[in-house]
């Protein structure tokens, strides 16, 4: 039976695999990407050594030429009186000059030339450039982080020295410009004008960031500093060809404003610098997006003194199973209603090593299941790379699967593959339901073994900052411990979805986090699970 749902799962998982032109969302196969520049980078240092052992035979030949044609040219007939001379010159001009043709002629850039044509196939293009600037944007949001700090390195816990220039800025800016997210646009370009104004050299010109500025913060309705920003504008470029024109509307725009409210002038602009929390950022499709974003900075969490005083830690042995009598694992209580409890030691050092190792040649953009075709497509508020294991692969993932059977008590035949994630730069899945709610009936129809009844995590890895799994609805937040797992139920015993366990991966703000995730169905617990007595029993 778990044969056959594995082939039948990998048929309808084929859609998920994607293009190279899909946003780099892992840090696995960055890592690839580092290496190849390391090629190339070695490749380029060949071509300039090439390079200059050429322009080194040149400038021989060069000096040795121009110390001849001195000689030859003070008395050109007495040169040619010696007929040594009379020969060398006929021998130079016929066959040394042609030596020389031909090493001017030669090509050591074909080498690096052809390294490169190699390598381009796998390297990032616009979208993936536009994503991992989004992916920056996005953890400025979440963890409220101001332009500056990004700018010079400065994240939570992290002391760097990689630093953005007014280019990267400037850049950052443009993309958020160019997707009408103005908020963003404002905050870039601010920062990329504020490094110019304090001495940093760059090729970008301070009136460009004026105009994309202007224009932006006008969008953001704040029409005074328009109209200051873009007098500033006017006064190093006259003729600029819309910044007169944009002056003339913005100052019509705030006189009318003016004369609706019976005001006869406006206050000045503030002199206040834009930063974060200068204008409010404009809300979006999630309707918790303040709870969520709090959580994963380890704000407003719903755990007190008296609800943690009621979480325990035991030795489980779930019923005295054979494989857990000599070993118990280790269970900690994370959260008592909905229950979720965190197993340690689940996986080891090797193991999730292995499970990496399996899942790096296989990873592709993360999939969610579409409700309406239960068909899986990828989906922008999923931002990480995954891959499906199923037990033909490898022994661990055999073994990995029956200590998930064994933790829960719950059949794992009819449960979805083992799915591995790794997320990358800014690397999120927003708020969600693992299960399929009463207006998706369809969604997990295909494979035939009803809803998703519990969800069973594992971290693969540590991370630095970020990345905490969340749920919004009643404040909880876990955060990565590799080698843990943790586990909760997604329907109540009735088959009726508990809608508190919407949840969420946080962004990863540093670090490479690593997961991966065992979906059990209904179908085989009918015993292991019997029904409840009413609608929302979980006991």
């Amino acid at each position: 039976m778990r044969k056959f749902l594995s082939f039948a799962l990998c048929a309808l998982l084929c859609c998920c695999w994607t293009t190279q032109a899909e946003i780099f969302t892992s840090i696995s196969q960055m890592t690839d990407l580092i290496y190849t520049e390391k090629e190339l980078v070695q490749s380029l240092g060949e071509y300039i050594k090439a390079e200059e052992s050429k322009l080194s035979a040149i400038k021989s030949w060069a000096n040795k030429l121009d110390a001849l044609t001195r000689l030859s040219t003070s008395d050109p007939e007495g040169y040619l009186a010696h007929p040594v001379n009379a020969y060398k010159l006929m021998k130079r001009l016929n066959t040394e000059w042609s030596e020389l043709e031909t090493l001017v002629l030669q090509n050591p850039s074909e080498g690096f030339i052809s390294n490169m044509s190699i390598h381009r196939q796998f390297f990032p293009d616009e979208e993936d450039e536009k994503g991992a600037a989004k992916a920056l944007m996005r953890l400025q949001d979440t963890y409220q982080l101001d332009s500056e700090a990004f700018s010079k390195g400065k994240l939570p816990g992290i002391h760097s020295n990689v630093m953005l220039t007014v280019e990267d800025c400037f850049d950052m800016g443009k993309t958020a410009y160019n997707d009408a997210d103005y908020y963003h646009s404002v905050l870039w370009m601010q920062q990329s004008l504020k490094q110019l104004d304090a001495g940093e050299e760059t090729e970008v010109a301070k009136g460009d960031i004026l105009d994309y500025l202007s224009y932006s913060v006008y969008q953001m309705g704040d029409l005074p500093r328009a109209i200051e920003l873009t007098r500033r504008l006017v006064a190093i470029d006259p003729s600029h060809q819309r910044a007169g024109g944009n002056l003339r509307y913005f100052e019509g725009l705030l006189t009318k404003q003016l004369s609706e409210l019976n005001q006869e002038d406006y206050p000045p602009p503030s002199e206040e610098p834009i930063q974060l929390g200068t204008y409010t950022r404009p809300k979006d499709h999630l309707p918790e997006r303040d709870i969520y974003e709090a959580l994963c900075r380890g704000e407003g969490l719903g755990m007190n003194d008296v609800r943690r005083s009621h979480l325990y830690c035991r030795y489980q042995d779930r019923n005295r199973n054979p494989r857990l009598l000599l070993k118990p694992i280790k269970e900690e209580d994370e959260w008592d209603s909905p229950r979720i409890v965190r197993y340690l030691d689940v996986l080891s050092h090797e193991e999730t090593e292995r499970i990496k190792q399996l899942a790096k040649p296989r990873l592709a953009r993360a999939t969610v299941r579409d409700p309406k075709t239960g068909i899986l497509t990828t989906a922008n508020y999923r931002v990480s790379k995954s891959a499906w294991l199923e037990e033909e692969d490898d022994p661990v993932i055999a073994r990995v699967n029956q200590r998930i059977e064994d933790l829960t008590g719950l059949e794992v035949d009819t449960a979805e593959l083992l799915q591995v994630a790794n997320y990358g730069v800014g690397g999120q899945y927003e708020p969600h339901y693992d299960f399929s709610r009463k207006d998706e009936p369809d969604a997990f129809k295909r494979l035939g073994t009803g809803n998703r009844v519990a969800t069973f995590l594992n971290y693969m890895s540590d991370v630095e900052a970020g990345g905490a799994t969340v749920f919004p609805d009643f404040g909880a937040a876990i955060w990565p411990r590799k080698g843990t797992a943790v586990f909760w139920y997604n329907l109540f015993k009735s088959g009726e979805g508990d809608y508190r366990t919407r949840h969420a991966a946080c962004p990863v703000l540093v670090g490479s986090k690593w997961v991966s995730n065992k979906w059990i169905h209904e179908r085989g617990q009918e015993f292991r699970r019997p029904c409840g007595l009413t609608e929302v029993d979980r006991s």
